[in-house]
């Protein structure tokens, strides 16, 4: 059940920094959002909570770093995925 949830968190934070970034056409990649809302959740999460001091509990300073964290994930994403292109 723990699984599932942090799955779940992880397709949240990272539709939501899709939608922050903006979004490419008018639908949510969800594999995307899965990957960067887990990959920046753990990392952005992880270091925003341990630099403000919090640990590992869960505090608003560990889901603002989860944020930040999937959106630096979705921006590097969707450069290299442009560069692939080009």
């Amino acid at each position: 059940m723990l699984i599932l949830g942090l799955i779940l968190f992880g397709m949240l934070i990272g539709a939501a920094a899709q939608l922050i970034l903006g979004r490419e056409g008018k639908r949510i990649d969800w594999t995307m959002a899965i990957i960067a809302g887990l990959v920046g959740s753990f990392v952005g999460g992880l270091l925003f909570s341990l630099l403000a001091g919090d640990g590992l509990e869960i505090h608003p300073s560990g889901i603002i770093g989860s944020i930040v964290g999937a959106i630096i994930v979705t921006a590097i994403w969707r450069w290299t995925r442009g560069r692939k292109a080009v």
